[in-house]
C-alpha cells in the first residue's frame, strides 16, 4: 500500500440512524491523512456498476451527522453470493457475482472496504475479507442484536421513538378503557420492546426470547381491572411467538432478500385480548418509524466513534475486524468471532428482573419465572 490511502465505504441491510454519522468520521478521519475515500451506492451495487461509485470529500459529509438514513443508500437483497436475476423466459435465477465485485475492488485500486452493516451485511463483507479484500467492519442495527458489542448505534434512537409512542398511547388507551399492543422491531432478541416497554409503563412485553402465554397476559390485565386500572399497554417485539406457537411471519418477500418479512404478532396478540377478555383492544405496529429521523446524542457520538476507529484500524492495518463498544473504549473484534451469532436479552438481565418487580408481565407462567 502506498501513503495515499484509496478507502471505499459501504452501508448495507436496514437503514439505522447514525449511518451519516459514520460516513462523515470516515471521511474527515481519512481527510485528514491525505487519504481518498469512495462511497459504494446500495450495498455492493456500486462494485457491480461502477459508475454508481462517488468520491466523498469534506464538503459533501460536513455536518450530515445529524442527518438520518444514509447518503449512499442501502439494501437488504443484494448479497452478491446470493444475486437475483431475471432470465430470458422471465424467471428468477440466484447467481454468485462476487468475483466481479473482487475484480472491480481491485481494479479501481482501492486498499480497504469499511462495510457498515448488521450481521447480515458483515457476514458478507467477511466472506469478501476471505477472497482477499482488506474489510473493516462497522455494526450497525436498531435491534441491538449484534455480538462482540455492548451497543450499536441507531437502538438509542429506536428506543427513544418507541417510548415517545407509547407514552403518548397511555392517554388515549386510559380515556377509553382500552388495551393497546404496539408492535416493536426486533426479529431475533427483544431489546427494543424491553427498554421500551418497562421506561413506558407497559403492563405486558413479549420478547423473542421468552415464549409467552396469552392467558398469562390476559390474567395481568383483568387483575389490574380489578385494582381500578381499566386500560393498559402491552408492547411486543415483531419476532415474539406464543408458548409452542410459530414466529408470526408475511412470507419470504422479494427474491435475493436474506430473512423472511416479519410483521403481525401485534394484531395476533390484540385478537387474543379482545376475546378472552372482552376489552376493547387495537393494535399499533410503528415499523419503520423507528428506524427515521435524526439520531440521539448517544447514536450520533457512538457513529462518529466507530467511525473514526475504522479508519484507525486501516491506518494499522488490522483488517478482517469490526470496531466495537466496551465502554469506556472503542475496542476491535474479529469478524469471525461475530458474524452468524445473535445478542439476545439475558434472561439473567436486570432489567428483565427490574420490570418483574415493578410488576410488568412477560406472559411467562409462574414457574418459569
Amino acid at each position: 500500500m502506498g501513503n495515499r490511502m484509496r478507502i471505499a465505504i459501504n452501508t448495507g441491510g436496514g437503514d439505522a440512524p447514525g449511518l451519516n454519522a459514520v460516513i462523515e468520521a470516515v471521511v474527515m478521519s481519512a481527510w485528514y491523512r491525505n487519504w481518498e475515500v469512495y462511497g459504494i451506492r446500495q450495498g455492493y451495487h456500486g462494485l457491480l456498476d461502477t459508475d454508481d461509485i462517488i468520491q466523498l470529500t469534506p464538503d459533501k459529509v460536513r455536518n450530515i451527522s445529524s442527518v438520518g438514513g444514509t447518503i449512499l443508500g442501502t439494501t437488504n437483497k443484494g448479497n452478491p453470493f446470493e444475486m437475483p436475476f431475471e432470465n430470458g423466459a422471465g424467471e428468477v435465477e440466484i447467481r454468485d457475482v462476487s468475483d466481479r465485485v473482487v475484480r472491480n475492488f481491485q481494479r479501481l485500486g482501492f486498499d480497504c472496504l469499511i462495510a457498515v452493516g448488521g450481521d447480515g451485511s458483515l457476514k458478507i463483507a467477511h466472506d469478501f475479507f476471505k477472497k482477499g479484500i482488506p474489510v473493516i467492519g462497522v455494526p450497525k442495527t436498531i435491534d441491538n442484536d449484534m455480538v462482540g458489542t455492548v451497543a450499536t448505534f441507531g437502538f438509542d434512537t429506536a428506543v427513544s421513538i418507541a417510548t415517545e409512542a407509547i407514552d403518548r398511547l397511555h392517554s388515549t388507551a386510559k380515556s377509553h378503557d382500552r388495551v393497546m399492543v404496539v408492535e416493536v422491531m426486533g426479529r431475533h432478541a427483544g431489546w427494543i420492546a424491553l427498554n421500551s416497554g418497562v421506561s413506558g409503563g407497559a403492563r405486558a412485553i413479549l420478547i423473542p426470547e421468552i415464549p409467552f402465554d396469552i392467558d398469562v397476559v390476559c390474567e395481568q390485565i383483568m387483575n389490574d381491572e380489578l385494582q381500578g386500572t381499566r386500560y393498559a399497554i402491552v408492547v411486543a417485539a415483531e419476532g415474539a411467538k406464543p408458548l409452542g406457537g410459530e414466529i408470526v411471519h408475511r412470507g419470504d418477500g422479494e427474491k435475493g432478500r436474506q430473512d423472511v418479512l416479519l410483521g403481525g404478532i401485534g394484531n395476533v396478540v390484540a385478537e387474543a385480548i379482545n376475546k378472552k377478555t372482552g376489552k376493547d383492544t387495537r393494535s399499533l405496529v410503528l415499523g419503520h418509524l423507528q428506524r427515521g429521523g435524526s439520531p440521539t446524542t448517544f447514536d450520533r457520538l457512538l457513529a462518529l466513534r466507530f467511525g473514526a476507529a475504522a479508519v484507525r484500524l486501516v491506518e494499522a492495518k488490522q483488517f478482517g475486524r469490526m470496531v466495537a463498544l466496551n465502554p469506556p473504549n472503542i475496542d476491535a473484534v474479529l469478524l469471525e468471532d461475530v458474524v452468524g451469532a445473535i445478542r439476545t436479552v439475558p434472561l439473567e438481565s436486570d432489567t428483565l428482573q427490574t420490570a418483574r418487580d415493578i410488576g410488568i408481565s412477560f406472559g411467562e407462567p409462574a414457574s418459569d419465572q
